[in-house]
């Protein structure tokens, strides 16, 4: 048996350490990640929505990269709410990159989509310099985030711009989006809150998207078509949201008929926000999903 004395001296360390802050939980991610830069300008002049951060093993060369696209609605949020992204990631050998980007009503839905655009581009410029190969470079987002993730994997034309090639994104992860096909969306809400009675938002889907001409040009399913390129797609959605499963089954059904290789996991048992916390955890059967797909895309096709 453990003496009283022992217990006691036990204790006080306890308490000791834990005051001195030795205590940090979760510990994987710290063992985990060797290298990490925050708020890294990928725009001038620097401001507080256009930084991105570098988590990296620290060793190691060509390494594969996930750009993460955070939610909140194109109003809100921000490149720190990771969860324990960063540290499942870097442990399966990626270097990870969250971004920030501007916000409606200050900026536009299309000077937000070109933010994302010029980060990806600072990505295939720089990421070399820690690393990552800008040449395997996975593309993804959560929310408002997958919207982004999804149109920029379906209309070139933006990362482009920035210099980057198609062909340096091996795969696009859009998880629970609900605006693949924004006119769809906006017309599902407000039937919606006509049946419901409900009063129209001040900053609803067509405030943030504008006119139908330009809810359909950020719409990624009008930007798929065969032969263009465009990267494998793995949809995560919550199964039993009616909005976002509509929307990924939409736009995988684009994508199928255009050749374009994809495929739809519904996570069971979750919701629009605990999907998003759970990517990383050990376990989690979406994450599980997501490293399937891209262990796949990297290991390249059978001979």
């Amino acid at each position: 048996m453990i003496g009283i004395e022992r217990i006691i001296r036990m204790h006080r360390r306890f308490i000791i350490a834990a005051f001195c802050g030795v205590f940090i939980f979760p510990v994987a991610p710290a063992q985990t990640i060797k290298r990490m830069e925050r708020d890294v300008a990928y725009a001038e002049p620097k401001n507080e929505r256009q930084l991105l951060d570098v988590y990296t093993p620290g060793t190691g060369s060509n390494l594969p990269v996930a750009v993460w696209v955070h939610g909140g609605g194109w109003m809100r949020g921000s490149k720190e709410e990771v969860h324990l992204k960063p540290a499942a990631f870097v442990e399966k050998g990626f270097a990870f990159v969250p971004v920030n980007y501007r916000f409606v009503p200050h900026a536009t839905m299309d000077t937000i989509v070109r933010d994302v655009a010029k980060s990806v581009g600072w990505v295939h410029t720089n990421i070399s310099r820690y690393g990552g190969d800008p040449k395997r470079i996975f593309l993804m987002g959560h929310s408002a985030g997958a919207q982004l993730a999804a149109l920029l994997c379906a209309d070139s034309r933006y990362i482009e711009a920035e210099r980057v090639p198609l062909t340096s994104i091996k795969g696009c992860v859009p998880v629970d989006g609900d605006t693949y096909d924004v006119p769809l969306q906006v017309a599902t809400t407000a039937a919606r809150r006509k049946s419901l009675q409900q009063p129209t938002p001040k900053m609803g889907y067509p405030e943030k998207f504008g006119t139908l001409e330009r809810q359909r040009e950020l719409s990624a399913v009008n930007h798929v078509a065969p032969n263009r390129g465009i990267p494998p797609f793995l949809l995560i959605h919550v199964a039993d949201h009616t909005d976002t499963s509509a929307q990924a089954y939409r736009l995988w059904a684009a994508l199928d008929q255009a050749g374009v290789e994809a495929k739809l996991f519904g996570a069971e048992g979750t919701d629009h926000v605990k999907l998003d916390r759970n990517l990383g955890v050990a376990g989690d059967p979406a994450t599980k999903a997501l490293f399937e797909f891209t262990d796949r895309l990297l290991r390249g096709p059978r001979p």
